[in-house]
């Protein structure tokens, strides 16, 4: 019993590494935008956020590619293959001195990256389902949001130290270390009994599934809302706090409190999910969200931006609800789709990624003077999930009648 809980640890911290090379990649380089927008010659400060906006349009379509494939050859060899596109795209984006080279290297680094984010999610649905799978995403979850934590701190650690390319070497370090981890103790989780055997057709029948399943499509797309709703913060956190508040040597540590704020709220979902149920969670958590962003815009509603102390605390709320969202979202989506784990995973991530980053890039362009914009986006994308939710629950309370 002591050995499988040790297994069961071992394998929950092991994920949360796996994703958490995701999460350096992108957090880490926070702290150096305006270094590398100006190394690289980039027109206006503006364009800066593309390079944490194009990471995800990667992540986006790697998962479409990985995740089918994982399917058909197993979890682990994937991983393999997306740890060596990884190498190839850190190097490009260490050694060029062009902005849309960077850009490219960025969005490969997010394709090769896609690799180990669906198969973590993957190998969890592999090895657990119901809500007992969305105490562990949650615990994975928390685990993987310590990264953000430090890694602007870590960033602008190495960026002083050392210079901004060294950035994307202590990566590809991080990222070594923990692929070897996962080659010497992490056992392959892909049932024979669910391995498809490989031919192009798996894309089409794998995707056909999918969208027969009408509430891991809804799941997704209320996934979609509120990543790009985060995304919006991600992309212009570095730009609120350092241009419209001069708060730039404070910035890592402003950022590494409010990814605690999500880490409380995804461990708090570990306790929590069990006992409610993660419809009940999603349910108050949307409200929650939608009320909080509304608050905002009524008091600040004239565009002036409030004191940093007042942003942080809505800020904190926010990102709390967004912690019960996350893992739960992502674990109602993934429920009905055991026998389809790998591409269901990666639809999942690719639908969901692919609306956050325009949805991003729209909202994080009226973000120049004020934070407002953001909340209004928040408010958006929140009434829209809500409707979303409510649809997908009178929809099955209708089946359940006719049964």
């Amino acid at each position: 019993m002591q050995n499988q809980k040790r297994s069961q640890f071992e394998f929950v911290v092991l994920m949360a590494a796996l994703m958490s090379i995701v999460a350096l990649s992108i957090d880490a380089v926070l702290p150096a935008l305006p270094m590398i927008g100006n190394y690289l010659s980039v027109s206006s400060p503006s364009e800066n956020p593309k390079l944490i906006t194009s990471i995800f349009l990667g992540l986006g379509i790697g998962q479409l590619i990985f995740g089918p494939l994982s399917d058909s050859f197993g979890r682990k060899p994937i991983v393999y293959v997306g740890f060596v596109l990884f190498v190839i795209a850190s190097i490009i984006c260490v050694t060029t001195k062009s902005f849309e080279v960077m850009l490219f290297g960025r969005i490969l680094q997010g394709i090769a990256l896609a690799s180990p984010r669906t198969m973590c999610i993957a190998m969890v649905r592999d090895s657990y389902d119901g809500d007992y799978m969305a105490k562990i995403l949650s615990i994975v979850v928390m685990v993987f949001i310590l990264v953000p934590v430090v890694a602007p701190t870590l960033g602008q650690f190495l960026m002083n130290h050392y210079n901004w390319q060294f950035i994307f070497t202590f990566n590809l370090i991080f990222g070594i270390l923990v692929v070897i981890w996962f080659w010497l103790r992490q056992p392959e989780t892909l049932k024979d009994k669910y391995r498809i055997p490989y031919r192009l057709s798996i894309f089409k029948t794998g995707t056909v599934q999918f969208f027969k399943i009408r509430s891991a499509v809804i799941y997704t797309l209320l996934s979609g809302f509120i990543t790009g709703s985060f995304m919006v913060y991600l992309s212009t956190s570095q730009q609120i706090f350092e241009k419209q508040y001069d708060l730039a040597e404070e910035f890592p540590l402003i950022f590494a409190s409010l990814a605690i704020s999500v880490g409380l709220a995804t461990f708090f979902n570990s306790q929590l999910v069990v006992r409610f149920g993660m419809k009940r969670i999603v349910h108050i958590a949307i409200w929650s969200f939608i009320i909080t962003s509304l608050i905002f815009i009524l008091i600040f509603y004239s565009g002036h931006n409030p004191s940093i102390e007042v942003l942080i605390t809505f800020f904190s709320i926010q990102f709390f609800t967004i912690g019960f969202l996350f893992g739960n979202l992502r674990a109602l989506a993934m429920e009905p789709m055991g026998h389809i784990a790998g591409i269901g995973s990666a639809l999942n991530g690719f639908i969901s990624t692919v609306m956050a980053v325009p949805i991003a890039n729209y909202i994080g362009s009226f973000v120049t003077g004020s934070v407002t914009p953001l909340f209004i986006g928040f408010l958006v994308c929140g009434i829209i999930s809500l409707v979303l939710f409510y649809y997908n629950s009178s929809r099955i309370s209708k089946l359940t009648k006719v049964i």
